[in-house]
């Protein structure tokens, strides 16, 4: 507890001392712990700010036991943190508007297609602008997921296996899929899930491969079936403190937004493909059986998700907009490749290049 404080204490001292005009170390709060794809994008955006700052721009990164998750906006509105992790699902009171996107999750099918659907979507929003004003920052990009599959006790191989299971649900258009195909959704923290499955509470969870080894599901799961069901990618992965941003000048927003377009392409990469494929590395050591569908599975599941993204977009203008952003990335990655460096690149000019960096934010 006393180092704690102390950590936090350092922090806050060195935020109060922070000034535009000084040397400009900022204090960075992925809000997970080193084993985590957004610390990793956090140590990913700490070198690309170093280079694209040519070293006028640095940064510490904070613990989460001085910057945990639930703390992140009075972290950033009190000086605790400069730069911060927040998930706008997490705090829906505060982006009613920013988390339509998320509604829209079955749409998911690439991951880098999504987190730079969700950063344009951000960025263009202006009801979602306000939003993060009001919440004490400025956005400044999103990420995803890899594509979320089943992860059960017993085997799906077909839609009639789906009757009657209970998997547990990380949002309510995972619910709606699991309801339409004769499941039961269960809402319960993903923190859970390892027990809840381990009692039989719930047959399984619709959810990333990397739960094999975030929470150890590996050691109780017996089935993955590989049915493509969406992506988490309703992330602000560089949240930066109101403050912070007015004291830059509009050729530090550039070199600085510069590190975090990189920075969100990272991450990306990092949660969509590199860990995906160290779990697949690690189920395949186990007796856990790859269970892949059948054609008319996949089909409707696609079709369901068409059909849930459409009634969506007819009832809600931002949902629309989402809707064209995923399908104009989709056809860009399609274009470019899954390649991280080349899709910061187009990222940059498709999204950022555009930007009035003398008013963005403010």
């Amino acid at each position: 507890m006393n180092k704690t404080l102390k950590i936090a204490g350092l922090a806050l001292a060195a935020a109060m001392a922070w000034t535009p005009v000084q040397a400009q170390n900022l204090l960075l709060a992925p809000a997970a712990p080193p084993v985590h794809p957004a610390y990793y994008m956090y140590e990913r955006f700490s070198e690309y700010l170093a280079e694209e700052t040519g070293g006028a721009m640095t940064g510490t990164i904070l613990g989460p036991e001085v910057v945990a998750l639930p703390q992140m906006k009075d972290a950033l509105q009190t000086g605790l943190a400069n730069v911060g992790n927040a998930l706008p699902l997490y705090f829906a009171a505060d982006f009613p508007q920013t988390g339509v996107a998320g509604d829209l999750a079955l749409l998911g099918r690439n991951p880098y297609a999504m987190g730079l659907a969700m950063t344009e979507f951000g960025v263009t929003c202006g009801v979602c602008q306000d939003e993060f004003k009001a919440f004490g920052a400025v956005f400044l990009g999103s990420g995803s997921s890899n594509v979320y599959a089943l992860i059960t006790t017993k085997p799906v191989r077909s839609l009639d296996d789906l009757q009657g299971l209970r998997l547990r649900s990380g949002g309510a258009p995972y619910s709606r899929w699991a309801e339409n195909f004769g499941a039961t959704p269960v809402n319960l923290p993903v923190g859970d899930t390892f027990e809840a499955m381990s009692q039989g509470t719930i047959d399984g969870t619709m959810a990333s491969i990397v739960d094999m080894l975030s929470y150890r599901l590996v050691d109780i799961a017996k089935y993955v079936t590989e049915v493509p069901l969406g992506t988490y990618h309703v992330t602000s992965n560089f949240s930066t403190a109101n403050d912070i941003w007015a004291g830059m000048s509009v050729e530090q927003r550039t070199q600085y937004v510069r590190a975090a377009n990189r920075g969100n392409l990272a991450f990306t990469d990092r949660w969509g493909y590199q860990l995906p494929a160290e779990a697949m590395t690690a189920v395949e050591a186990t007796e856990i059986e790859m269970i892949a569908p059948g054609d008319d599975f996949l089909a409707a599941s696609d079709a369901f998700a068409a059909e849930d993204a459409a009634a969506k977009a007819a009832e809600n203008e931002l949902s629309a907009q989402f809707a064209a952003l995923v399908e104009k990335w989709d056809g860009i990655v399609a274009e470019v490749g899954e390649d991280p460096e080349a899709l910061a690149v187009r990222a940059w000019d498709e999204i950022w290049s555009k930007v009035d960096f003398s008013t963005y934010g403010m």
